[in-house]
């Protein structure tokens, strides 16, 4: 009995460290998901001043050439 016990045990606490390695995955792939945003965001910002100041560019509208 007292051998499963330590097996159990054992089990649980790689299950824990297992569980606080794929927290600090989680939260370090959250903070690059968040800076990709931003970044995404500004420049999206960005290209829509400059399409505002000089117009949409000339391919905007053009069709590919396969229709």
């Amino acid at each position: 009995m007292a051998e499963r016990l330590d097996a159990i045990e054992e089990k649980l606490v790689h299950l824990e460290r297992a569980v606080l390695e794929l927290s600090d995955v989680v939260a370090r792939q959250q903070k690059e998901l968040d800076r990709a945003l931003e970044r995404n965001q500004r420049l999206t910002e960005k290209l829509a001043a400059l399409e505002s100041d000089y117009g949409p560019s000339a391919t905007a509208h053009e069709k590919p050439p396969h229709y």
